[in-house]
């Protein structure tokens, strides 16, 4: 009775470490860690919930999203997105082409929204715009 007893719970035991290694490899914030070391896109967001911010990975650098809700002609939608980097060291090197492709996939997203950058990010879009 106790090795039948012992041999089942090692097979749950088993069972708990597979089902928590397959969980750890596929969740959405190990594959964000891992295109930022890879330097890669990569866009984290629950959408369901307008109260979360949303990360975004590009080149290296890790950007942080606050997303409002507000109205528009026929509904709530986020109306606005603040965006900033988090280490602002990390930006050397790119330039107003790399913030127009992060905005053109947030605009995929969230095609209502006006997106707002945070310094110094703001000073170099409005520099250039200036031009």
């Amino acid at each position: 009775m106790g090795v039948i007893l012992f041999r089942l719970l090692l097979l749950i035991a088993i069972l708990v470490i597979a089902y928590s290694a397959l969980r750890y490899l596929f969740h959405p914030r190990r594959k964000l860690e891992v295109a930022h070391d890879k330097r890669q896109f990569f866009f984290l967001d629950d959408d369901k919930n307008v109260r979360k911010n949303f990360l975004v990975t590009y080149k290296g650098v890790m950007f942080e999203g606050e997303k409002y809700l507000g109205t528009t002609n026929d509904s709530f939608q986020i109306v606005s997105i603040y965006m900033w980097a988090r280490k602002t060291e990390n930006l050397k090197g790119l330039s107003r082409e790399d913030f127009s492709f992060i905005e053109e996939d947030i605009a995929l997203r969230y095609p209502n929204a006006k997106i707002n950058w945070k310094s110094p990010i703001k000073e170099l879009l409005t520099e250039q715009k200036k031009k």
